[in-house]
């Protein structure tokens, strides 16, 4: 059986790597949690991105558009966010497909960790 890779990049299959922690697994470090949320826009799971934003810039709701497909995921650079830091910046390139072609996004991200739970909190694009 040929499971599905994971979107993030990892190499590793979608079970193994994201899947686990959009079915309510905790990520362990600001980068893996950024890397899950990249796969969560890239099987729509709104819920997910939700979940995993800060309390303090959480929008209402998510909407994702259909005609986008994200196809992999570049980390640039990573400060902090590890086991034992309570904030971190991860900068990604996101590199997509719609309607007018390929096409990539870059973002600084921050995240905080609360309660134990890494949480997105905004990001700059670049």
């Amino acid at each position: 059986m040929n499971e599905r890779r994971c979107p993030c990049g990892s190499g590793e299959t979608l079970a193994a790597c994201c899947g686990r922690f959009l079915s309510g697994g905790v990520a362990p470090t600001a980068e893996v949690l950024m890397r899950s949320r990249f796969t969560a826009f890239a099987v729509g799971d709104r819920e997910y991105l939700l979940d995993t934003w800060h309390p303090s810039t959480r929008p209402s709701s998510v909407d994702l558009d259909e005609g986008t497909r994200w196809l992999h995921l570049e980390i640039v650079d990573v400060v902090d966010g590890s086991l034992f830091d309570d904030a971190g910046i991860v900068e990604f390139t996101a590199v997509y497909r719609d309607a007018d072609g390929r096409g990539d996004m870059t973002e600084r991200s921050t995240f905080e960790r609360v309660d134990g739970r890494w949480l997105y909190v905004s990001g700059v694009h670049r």
